[in-house]
């Protein structure tokens, strides 16, 4: 078994990737306002800011940046994600092991995380975040996507309305999830 240990830096910004475990299916969108419920109430007992997100059916992307002296992102994961399981009907596929220990089977137990080191960085992930509904051929442009971050990007003056409207922004997008 690995020895998995996580990065260590309070007040740091992360990029996350959480996928549900059943990738066919479409529950985060199908469940928007209860995922945005639970992000708040979760925002409320442990304050992070969202400096990026984007829903799409069956994964989800965000970058987070924690407080000061705070590091612990796992904690608002665990929260999210019970928060969310406890309030869909059990109907999913579960394991063995999952009925045993009385664990839904919504989520991928893991996530991917990737502290961000630096403004390039942080501007590669960002982009990515926001252009993902395209690359995954759910929208022509990334202004057609509802569930993102990208709308207040734009509000904000970050973004004009129509970036990325003809294809990828650059080569940066295309690495890996």
């Amino acid at each position: 078994m690995p020895n998995y240990r996580r990065a260590h830096a309070p007040g740091s910004t992360w990029f996350f990737t959480v996928n549900l475990n059943d990738r066919r299916d479409d529950l985060l969108i199908r469940e928007i306002e209860l995922l945005r419920r639970v992000v708040r109430k979760t925002m409320l007992h442990h304050p992070f800011r969202i400096d990026a997100w984007v829903v799409l059916p069956e994964h989800m992307h965000c970058l987070w940046t924690l407080p000061l002296g705070d590091a612990d992102f796992a904690l608002r994961w665990k929260s999210i994600k019970l928060g969310f399981s406890r309030r869909i009907p059990a109907h999913e596929c579960r394991t063995a092991t999952q009925w045993k220990r009385g664990e839904r089977g919504i989520w991928q137990r893991r996530y991917w995380e990737h502290l961000i080191r630096d403004e390039v960085d942080y501007q590669r992930h960002f982009d990515y975040i926001h252009f993902n509904p395209v690359k995954h051929g759910h929208v022509q442009q990334v202004r057609n996507w509802p569930y993102s971050s990208f709308h207040r990007a734009v509000r904000e003056g970050i973004y004009p309305e129509d970036w990325a409207g003809s294809g990828a922004p650059d080569e940066r997008w295309r690495w890996g999830e």
